[in-house]
Protein backbone atom coordinates (compact mmCIF):
# COMPACT_ATOMS: atom_id res chain seq x y z
CA UNK A 1 0.00 0.00 0.00
CA UNK A 2 0.96 3.28 -1.00
CA UNK A 3 2.36 5.59 2.53
CA UNK A 4 0.22 8.28 1.70
CA UNK A 5 -3.31 6.13 1.51
CA UNK A 6 -1.91 4.14 4.64
CA UNK A 7 -1.08 7.75 6.25
CA UNK A 8 -5.07 8.69 5.69
CA UNK A 9 -5.98 5.32 6.91
CA UNK A 10 -4.24 5.95 10.03
CA UNK A 11 -5.80 9.44 10.57
CA UNK A 12 -9.43 7.70 9.76
CA UNK A 13 -8.68 5.19 12.87
CA UNK A 14 -7.46 8.11 15.16
CA UNK A 15 -11.08 10.01 14.73
CA UNK A 16 -12.66 6.15 15.76
CA UNK A 17 -10.12 6.20 18.72
CA UNK A 18 -11.54 10.15 19.42
CA UNK A 19 -15.31 9.10 19.25
CA UNK A 20 -14.63 6.59 21.04
CA UNK A 21 -12.74 8.97 23.93
CA UNK A 22 -15.52 11.34 23.55
CA UNK A 23 -18.23 8.93 24.23
CA UNK A 24 -16.51 7.53 27.27
CA UNK A 25 -16.04 11.16 28.84
CA UNK A 26 -19.66 12.23 28.25
CA UNK A 27 -20.81 9.20 29.59
CA UNK A 28 -19.62 10.54 32.99
CA UNK A 29 -20.72 13.68 32.60
CA UNK A 30 -17.52 15.44 30.98
CA UNK A 31 -18.22 17.88 28.63
CA UNK A 32 -16.51 17.68 25.21
CA UNK A 33 -16.16 18.64 22.05
CA UNK A 34 -13.99 16.67 19.10
CA UNK A 35 -11.80 18.47 16.24
CA UNK A 36 -11.12 17.00 13.48
CA UNK A 37 -7.93 17.74 10.89
CA UNK A 38 -9.95 16.59 8.20
CA UNK A 39 -13.11 17.67 6.99
CA UNK A 40 -16.55 15.34 8.94
CA UNK A 41 -18.93 17.58 9.00
CA UNK A 42 -21.40 14.78 10.56
CA UNK A 43 -19.25 14.00 14.09
CA UNK A 44 -16.73 16.81 14.31
CA UNK A 45 -15.79 20.25 13.91
CA UNK A 46 -13.10 21.56 11.86
CA UNK A 47 -9.68 22.63 13.91
CA UNK A 48 -10.24 26.02 14.49
CA UNK A 49 -7.45 27.08 17.38
CA UNK A 50 -10.00 30.00 18.84
CA UNK A 51 -12.83 27.88 18.86
CA UNK A 52 -10.76 25.43 20.64
CA UNK A 53 -9.67 27.69 23.58
CA UNK A 54 -12.96 29.06 23.59
CA UNK A 55 -14.18 25.71 24.52
CA UNK A 56 -11.50 25.44 27.14
CA UNK A 57 -12.16 28.54 28.66
CA UNK A 58 -15.84 26.66 29.34
CA UNK A 59 -14.31 24.13 30.82
CA UNK A 60 -14.72 21.32 27.96
CA UNK A 61 -12.64 18.67 27.08
CA UNK A 62 -11.23 19.45 23.36
CA UNK A 63 -10.51 15.87 21.41
CA UNK A 64 -8.55 16.45 18.61
CA UNK A 65 -8.61 13.70 15.89
CA UNK A 66 -7.22 13.06 11.91
CA UNK A 67 -3.70 13.85 13.02
CA UNK A 68 -2.43 17.06 11.30
CA UNK A 69 -4.69 15.97 8.62
CA UNK A 70 -1.57 16.09 6.29
CA UNK A 71 0.44 12.61 5.50
CA UNK A 72 3.98 11.64 6.66
CA UNK A 73 3.58 13.18 9.98
CA UNK A 74 2.71 10.95 13.10
CA UNK A 75 0.11 11.73 15.81
CA UNK A 76 3.36 12.15 18.08
CA UNK A 77 3.64 15.57 16.04
CA UNK A 78 -0.02 16.02 15.98
CA UNK A 79 -0.34 16.07 19.66
CA UNK A 80 2.73 18.22 19.90
CA UNK A 81 1.23 20.34 17.41
CA UNK A 82 -2.28 21.44 18.95
CA UNK A 83 -0.73 21.55 22.40
CA UNK A 84 1.18 24.07 21.39
CA UNK A 85 -1.64 26.37 19.53
CA UNK A 86 -3.32 25.96 22.69
CA UNK A 87 -1.00 26.57 25.01
CA UNK A 88 -1.01 23.48 26.85
CA UNK A 89 0.98 23.07 30.19
CA UNK A 90 2.47 19.84 29.53
CA UNK A 91 2.16 17.05 27.08
CA UNK A 92 1.52 13.24 28.43
CA UNK A 93 2.62 10.28 26.00
CA UNK A 94 1.35 7.44 27.44
CA UNK A 95 3.26 4.27 26.39
CA UNK A 96 3.40 0.75 26.87
CA UNK A 97 6.17 1.36 29.79
CA UNK A 98 6.45 3.43 32.80
CA UNK A 99 8.44 6.01 31.73
CA UNK A 100 12.01 6.39 29.72
CA UNK A 101 14.71 4.16 30.26
CA UNK A 102 18.18 3.46 29.73
CA UNK A 103 17.74 1.13 26.68
CA UNK A 104 14.39 -0.35 25.92
CA UNK A 105 13.15 -2.38 29.39
CA UNK A 106 10.90 -5.09 26.96
CA UNK A 107 14.49 -6.35 25.79
CA UNK A 108 16.90 -5.14 28.24
CA UNK A 109 16.21 -6.64 31.88
CA UNK A 110 19.38 -4.23 33.00
CA UNK A 111 17.48 -0.91 31.65
CA UNK A 112 16.99 1.68 34.28
CA UNK A 113 14.05 4.48 34.45
CA UNK A 114 14.78 8.32 34.07
CA UNK A 115 12.74 10.45 36.78
CA UNK A 116 13.35 13.25 34.90
CA UNK A 117 15.50 14.37 31.71
CA UNK A 118 16.10 17.43 30.30
CA UNK A 119 15.39 17.84 26.38
CA UNK A 120 19.50 17.88 25.83
CA UNK A 121 19.84 15.06 27.60
CA UNK A 122 17.35 13.03 25.69
CA UNK A 123 19.25 14.02 22.52
CA UNK A 124 22.98 13.87 23.50
CA UNK A 125 21.96 9.72 24.95
CA UNK A 126 19.71 9.45 21.72
CA UNK A 127 17.00 8.64 23.54
CA UNK A 128 13.55 7.55 21.69
CA UNK A 129 11.32 10.02 23.19
CA UNK A 130 8.69 10.32 20.32
CA UNK A 131 9.83 11.26 16.52
CA UNK A 132 12.09 13.72 15.98
CA UNK A 133 9.73 16.94 14.61
CA UNK A 134 7.18 16.25 17.94
CA UNK A 135 10.29 16.61 20.67
CA UNK A 136 11.93 19.11 18.62
CA UNK A 137 8.34 21.31 18.30
CA UNK A 138 8.15 20.24 22.32
CA UNK A 139 11.65 21.39 22.92
CA UNK A 140 11.83 24.83 20.73
CA UNK A 141 8.48 25.81 22.54
CA UNK A 142 9.67 24.56 26.25
CA UNK A 143 6.62 22.26 26.47
CA UNK A 144 7.38 20.07 28.69
CA UNK A 145 6.41 16.14 27.96
CA UNK A 146 5.81 13.06 30.52
CA UNK A 147 5.96 9.75 29.40
CA UNK A 148 4.00 7.16 31.65
CA UNK A 149 2.48 3.78 31.60
CA UNK A 150 -1.35 4.20 29.99
CA UNK A 151 -2.09 0.75 30.95
CA UNK A 152 -1.47 1.11 34.79
CA UNK A 153 -5.03 1.93 36.56
CA UNK A 154 -4.78 5.19 37.47
CA UNK A 155 -1.91 6.55 36.87
CA UNK A 156 -3.39 9.54 34.58
CA UNK A 157 -5.53 10.50 37.36
CA UNK A 158 -2.46 10.49 39.63
CA UNK A 159 -0.24 12.54 37.29
CA UNK A 160 -3.60 15.05 36.92
CA UNK A 161 -3.51 15.08 40.88
CA UNK A 162 0.22 16.26 40.67
CA UNK A 163 1.94 13.00 41.39
CA UNK A 164 5.00 12.43 40.19
CA UNK A 165 4.55 9.66 37.71
CA UNK A 166 6.95 8.08 34.57
CA UNK A 167 9.68 10.27 33.61
CA UNK A 168 9.52 13.95 32.66
CA UNK A 169 11.34 15.62 30.08
CA UNK A 170 12.02 19.21 30.26
CA UNK A 171 13.96 22.16 29.43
Amino acid sequence: MERTQGDYMGMLATMINAMALQSALEHIGVDTRLQSAIEMKAIAEPVIRRRAMRHLEKGRVVIFGAGTGNPFFTTDSAASLRAIEIEADVILKGTRVDGIYTADPEKDPEATRYSSLTFDEVFKRGLKVMDMTAFTLCNENKLPIIVFDINESGNLLRIIEGEEVGTIVTV
